[in-house]
């Protein structure tokens, strides 16, 4: 048993802390709305904090999944901050799609402080999270990484360190990058056989067991054919991550025009009231375009 916090209590850390719990580690969860914490503590028996401070006292690792980087800052830093709490040694590991600049930033703050700070965000969605399949890609120092990787497999089917501090986040943008390109590419034939008068599950039966296969298509066509969104990542948090992905590109000198164009269907998908729908609702836009 290890003595372990964690901290945000949405879609994906509430079912990713239970997991935490099952695999017999003992678990003090914070989340900004303190009832939802208690939900979790009276579920899985574990305990509850007011702050994020008061949640991390003594753990060995502390846990996080928030929204984006100016959550993250409000969790670790400030005098009821995770690492004003945390104990020399002990590991920080932010599974948050952030920025590498907050990376590099808390990376350093955590050194000072004596802790570990291991940038760890996952893919998966959902479904991933509440199965304890989740994929998460690893930067920061290797023994850290080899401390924290065990208890990573309550709720992971593959955890891997790809490099030094902000290598998983750059690893989260690769993955981001990647979706973007492969969901528009399915709208687009589903988009194309419902113009043609196909029968679009028959297509995607057949097309699925060649070179067009993909997890996307495996997954949400069925759903994106009978036109149901309320599901999976929403689009807001994806455009949030397209964001981070082009201003990155941007620093490294990567050309991401299949990306930024993306982006911008996204942003229309927003438009038509679809902030909070699934990102496979970009066929969504495209039946509003006729």
């Amino acid at each position: 048993m290890t003595k372990c916090a964690f901290l945000g209590l949405g879609v994906m850390g509430y079912p990713m802390a239970g997991h935490l719990k099952k695999a017999g580690h003992e678990v003090t969860v914070y989340n900004r709305t303190v009832e939802k914490a208690r939900l979790w503590a009276d579920e899985h028996g574990g305990r509850f904090a007011a702050t994020p401070r008061e949640a991390v006292e003594g753990a060995d690792f502390v846990f996080c999944c928030v929204g984006n980087d100016d959550d993250l800052r409000s969790v670790c830093l400030g005098a009821d901050g995770a690492f004003a709490g945390m104990s020399d040694g002990a590991v920080f590991v932010d599974h948050t799609t952030v920025s590498a600049k907050v990376t590099a930033e808390l990376y350093e703050k955590a050194d000072a402080a004596q802790i570990s700070f291991v940038d760890a965000p996952i893919s998966g969605g959902q479904a991933g999270a509440e199965n304890g399949v989740l994929s998460v890609m690893c930067g920061g120092d290797a023994g850290a990484y080899e401390r924290a990787e065990p208890v990573i497999a309550a709720y992971s089917k593959m955890c891997r360190r790809i490099g030094d501090s902000g290598a998983g986040q750059m690893t989260k943008m690769c993955n981001q990058i990647a979706i973007a390109g492969l969901v528009q590419g399915l709208s687009e034939a589903l988009h194309f056989a419902e113009k043609a008068g196909l029968d679009g599950r028959a297509v995607v039966e057949v097309i699925s067991q060649g070179a067009a296969g993909s997890w996307q298509m495996a997954n949400r066509y069925e759903t994106m054919i009978d036109d149901h969104f309320e599901h999976g990542f929403a689009v807001d948090w994806m455009r949030k991550d397209l964001g981070i992905c082009l201003d990155a590109g941007d620093e490294v000198g990567a050309s991401l025009p299949v990306t930024a164009l993306v982006d911008q269907f996204y942003k229309d998908v927003q438009k038509l009231g679809g902030g909070r729908w699934d990102t496979s609702s970009l066929i969504k836009r495209m039946r509003a375009m006729g």
